[in-house]
């Protein structure tokens, strides 16, 4: 595995848990490739650790699964393969549009408190129209990463204003696997002002309480992407 560009520091807590998101930073971002191997040696001497906080890390991610252990072989970055592509985007789907009854079923009472569902909608439209401009900068500037990063930001805080603790857990993991996957849809988005612009739908259709037109449009928003990630592989020549 290639040295990491940025210094990483421990800070006097070599836990495994600040190892884990180190690592995963790097794969979603691309620095660790899919189907490479780690080198606990290489990365214990990159990081300035010992291998039992390391193995304790590596461990993690591969019950997150964005790494696999082969035996006899090592530890693996994740490959993600088209039926891979499917079953991340369906259940995203499932749980982004769960997310979104609960906000559109939450109402408040005379007394100001909700009668029912724990999520408020202004609140959540205030936080995505931030992350809508972020990416509307970041589309002027054709940053590609910056975008990818704040696509799962806007998803992820999404399904976090229902405040359904469970989804949220669940909805974190596939977050990473996403990430892995949105900074391989470059080549499919010659105009990255097309996924500001289907996000910022999402946010009107649920400032509007169009919930039969923000639930369609999440379907279309996975639909599509997982439409574009399989062209672009094969455009790429993978399998």
């Amino acid at each position: 595995m290639a040295a990491t560009e940025e210094q990483f520091a421990l800070e006097g807590r070599p836990t495994a848990q600040l190892i884990a998101d180190h690592l995963r930073e790097q794969i979603v971002r691309g620095t660790i490739r899919p189907g490479q191997q780690i080198n606990e040696s290489l990365v214990a001497s990159q990081l300035n650790t010992s291998r039992g906080p390391l193995r304790e890390a590596l461990q993690r991610l591969c019950q997150e699964g964005i790494l696999i252990y082969r035996r006899n072989y090592g530890v693996f970055v994740l490959e993600i393969e088209p039926t891979d592509l499917k079953e991340i985007y369906s259940a995203r789907e499932t749980i982004e549009s769960t997310a979104a009854c609960i906000l559109l079923d939450s109402t408040l009472s005379d007394s100001g408190l909700l009668d029912s569902g724990p999520g408020r909608i202004p609140d959540a439209v205030e936080v995505l129209k931030e992350v809508v401009e972020g990416m509307e900068k970041h589309a002027v500037a054709s940053d590609w990463e910056a975008m990818a990063r704040l696509d799962m930001q806007f998803h992820s805080s999404f399904v976090a204003a229902a405040g359904n603790s469970r989804l949220n857990r669940i909805y974190k993991a596939l977050a990473t696997e996403s990430r892995m996957c949105i900074l391989n849809l470059e080549p499919s988005y010659p105009r990255m002002e097309v996924l500001v612009e289907e996000h910022r739908m999402i946010l009107d259709l649920l400032e509007a309480g169009d919930r039969e037109g923000l639930l369609k449009a999440i379907k279309r928003h996975m639909q599509d992407a997982v439409e574009d990630l399989i062209t672009t592989r094969q455009d790429q020549g993978s399998p």
